[in-house]
């Protein structure tokens, strides 16, 4: 199972959110999500998100949360353990050109349970994003397990700490 990451770097009212754009193979292509990616070997998800973030974004992160662990099991893509993260303090400012995968962008934490807006298509999330956005929303809300099933892209179940929603 692929071990990945996603962070979510909050500055109060936004997230720091990449439009994944430039990899025509991606499965993500076209859709907006956090900065992260594949942990390599013997890198803690801590480590990796670390790394991720300075590589995509040229910030610093200095202060996180370990929000939750979603399970992506899908029938077209590999399936993954995804370790996701917010950020509420880093140094630097963020290079919105530096990375290769898509533009970097403030997008307004108000907006997301908006998206996608029918009169912006460039504005996408993945189902299951909504889900998780959502939780990490929720100050309250607790470290979360969230299973995904996609079939050809499109979410069929999804269960929230072993109970289907």
């Amino acid at each position: 199972m692929k071990q990945t990451t996603l962070c979510y770097i909050d500055n109060g009212d936004s997230y720091l959110m990449l439009h994944r754009t430039k990899k025509e193979h991606d499965a993500s292509h076209g859709k907006w999500i956090g900065v992260g990616g594949k942990c390599e070997a013997d890198e803690s998800p801590d480590e990796c998100m670390l790394r991720e973030v300075r590589e995509e974004t040229g910030l610093t992160i200095t202060q996180w949360h370990y929000r939750g662990i979603v399970t992506f099991i899908s029938d077209t893509w590999p399936n993954e353990y995804m370790h996701l993260f917010t950020a509420t303090a880093w140094s630097g400012d963020p290079d919105m050109s530096i990375d290769d995968e898509g533009t970097l962008a403030w997008i307004r934490k108000a907006d997301l349970p908006l998206l996608p807006n029918t009169n912006d298509t460039s504005l996408t999330l993945w189902e299951g994003d909504k889900i998780f956005l959502r939780l990490l929303l929720d100050e309250q809300q607790p470290f979360f397990s969230l299973k995904l099933v996609y079939v050809q892209d499109e979410m069929v179940s999804a269960t929230l700490n072993g109970e289907k929603i």
